[in-house]
């Protein structure tokens, strides 16, 4: 049965992702990944893209519309579907999805650790700084595999969000730290394919050479879609354009997972 790692790396753009992140792109010259691009949903904001991610409906559906809205979905979605079906869910993620998926509001000592059946999130490990270093979230999502073996673990790193807001999407600052979370990530993907996981690597949405996001150009829309598939040749880069809104529907197929009738986007072809 499959199980699914998803990356979610914040603010990691298309083309900084394809020019800095040599260990990916090397799984995609060798046919062991396909790249796609997506020209991500509006407003290109953290807490909405989390949500049209795990939902697989735009922000006006699912009322997450803004970073300052705190408050749990009320949309079916990946946590809950996988929950509800009788499997593992984890999340090494900053605090906004323990917000959207757990409890609202967060409580920095209560919701930090949790390990509780009864939650959607049932492990999750969730901090609360933009410039907490992806390294040992790293660590913590690699933990909570080795221990759980989940079936789904989503893995959200903030660092790109953190210096690309900080210095610019121009700044060497930003082009390295996506090196940086390439060569981190090299030897757990390793692992994870060993463990026969599908694991997928996206960003919420991208960044502007001002460090802001949330507007409408390219810079801020446009994110790599890596897919990465156990004992299955990959596809290389694809050159094909692919939607946010696929993400959910493609998760919960994978998983063999009941798809909610308002996940209406087509889920990808991934044999």
């Amino acid at each position: 049965m499959a199980k699914i790692i998803l990356i979610l790396s914040d603010a990691l753009r298309y083309d900084v992702a394809v020019a800095n992140m040599g260990f990916l792109g090397h799984l995609v010259e060798y046919k062991l990944a396909s790249l796609y691009k997506i020209a991500g949903e509006l407003p290109s904001l953290s807490r909405p893209m989390y949500e049209t991610i795990h939902t697989g409906v735009p922000s006006s559906m699912h009322g997450i519309v803004a970073n300052t809205i705190v408050r749990r979905s009320i949309m079916p979605n990946i946590f809950q579907s996988v929950a509800n079906a009788g499997k593992v869910t984890a999340a090494a993620a900053y605090f906004w999805i323990s917000e959207l998926y757990n409890r609202a509001p967060y409580d920095h000592i209560d919701d930090k650790e949790v390990d509780d059946e009864s939650l959607f999130i049932q492990h999750g490990r969730f901090y609360t700084k933009d410039e907490y270093p992806d390294i040992e979230l790293f660590a913590s999502a690699a933990h909570l595999i080795r221990k759980f073996s989940p079936d789904y673990l989503l893995l959200h790193p903030m660092g790109m969000d953190y210096y690309g807001e900080t210095y610019g999407s121009d700044s060497k600052e930003y082009r390295n730290h996506a090196t940086q979370q390439d060569k981190w990530l090299a030897p757990l993907i390793q692992e994870w394919m060993e463990r026969e996981y599908t694991i997928i690597v996206t960003g919420d949405h991208g960044i502007n050479k001002d460090g802001s996001h949330g507007g409408t150009t390219p810079d801020q829309r446009e994110v790599p879609l890596f897919t990465i598939q156990p004992n299955v040749k990959g596809r290389g880069d694809t050159g094909e354009s692919v939607s946010h809104l696929q993400i959910a529907p493609t998760v919960l197929q994978l998983l063999n997972v009941p798809i909610p009738e308002t996940m209406k986007h087509q889920s990808l072809l991934l044999d």
